[in-house]
């Protein structure tokens, strides 16, 4: 599928970026993949990993419209992973979330339908899910920005869909390597923010294997989700650090006690498949078929049940302390 194509990946420093880039090389021969990011110095520490004939790297901010244009011409696929994801950063910087979520997200769909790039996926979050913050809710808009793409890109060629999900197992800013840090230093407890919070759960490679399947399998104006486990995060101080004792500090500001990935007022149009559910556009697009029950691959989902909601609390696919131990080995190594 990427063979032979250009890739552009916005904020491709990250944690996502750089387990996108490592599982294309490996699986791929692409002709081009394409960084696209503002820090010189995670672009020079990538280089030290990545440095094949096809790898280019591009300074740039996706607030920038016009050199978001230039490094994405003659670009086939592009990953949207920029963005400000940190919930009390957001909520006391709101603008500079604003600035980057809602107004970068309207600069990538600007320059890849300049460009004529074929796919388009922007990675969402379970916070943009009834959000009550505003890290989540600059994400809603983006991702009705990136859906409404498609009505917007009328005979133009390309297809805008969204991947949600939840909290990546070891990325940065997870609350692993948080705890894990705390452990090493000699802290003779770990905080927890309340004792009856849950996160879903999927690691970096789930994440990237995700966004390369659902690249084949989108029409475009799809929202998709996996199916994907819960943590209890007393648990996972647990199995991280069974000796120490637990304190409980207080939710921290736009926090939720529990993550939604599909609310029940989308249920009206939400399907399930086998590993994952698409939550199709509530607009219809003119020039084409508006039927998501089925992907462009031929796989068939069906209908949830009116009301049904996909949240971390009622997940039937809890880790057990011994499941979180097995994987925080395997992120953290």
């Amino acid at each position: 599928m990427l063979n032979d194509k250009s890739i552009l990946i916005t904020g491709g420093t990250g944690s996502f970026g750089k387990k996108f880039v490592e599982t294309v090389l490996a699986n791929y021969a692409p002709r081009r993949v394409i960084i696209y990011s503002r820090d010189e110095l995670k672009q020079f520490e990538m280089q030290q990993t990545f440095n094949q004939p096809c790898m280019r790297y591009f300074i740039g901010d996706v607030r920038d419209a016009q050199r978001l244009t230039l490094a994405m011409q003659g670009v086939d696929y592009v990953v949207h992973a920029a963005a400000l994801k940190q919930v009390p950063a957001a909520e006391y910087n709101p603008m500079e979330c604003i600035k980057t979520n809602i107004n970068g997200a309207e600069n990538v769909i600007q320059a890849a339908l300049s460009n004529q790039v074929q796919k388009v996926i922007a990675l969402s979050t379970d916070k943009a899910a009834n959000p009550i913050n505003l890290y989540g809710a600059t994400k809603l808009c983006s991702d009705k920005l990136f859906v409404a793409a498609n009505n917007i890109a009328g005979n133009n060629p390309t297809e805008f869909a969204v991947v949600r999900y939840g909290n990546v197992a070891g990325s940065r800013g997870s609350v692993v390597p948080f705890f894990d840090k705390l452990i090493r230093d000699g802290y003779d407890h770990l905080p927890i923010t309340h004792a009856e919070m849950t996160r879903f759960w999927i690691t970096l490679d789930q994440g990237v294997d995700f966004v390369l399947k659902n690249f084949a399998r989108m029409k475009g104006g799809e929202l998709f989700v996996p199916k994907i486990p819960s943590i209890r995060i007393t648990d996972l101080a647990t199995a991280m650090a069974p000796q120490l004792p637990q304190k409980i500090v207080g939710i921290r500001p736009g926090e939720k006690l529990h993550e939604v990935m599909c609310p029940a007022d989308d249920s009206y149009h939400t399907y399930e498949f086998k590993d994952y559910y698409v939550i199709a556009p509530s607009i219809s697009f003119n020039h084409r078929n508006d039927d998501f029950s089925t992907n462009a691959l031929g796989q068939k989902g069906k209908a949830v049940t009116e009301g049904f909601e996909y949240n971390s609390k009622n997940n039937d696919h809890f880790l057990s302390i011994d499941e979180m131990r097995a994987l925080n080995r395997q992120v953290m190594a």
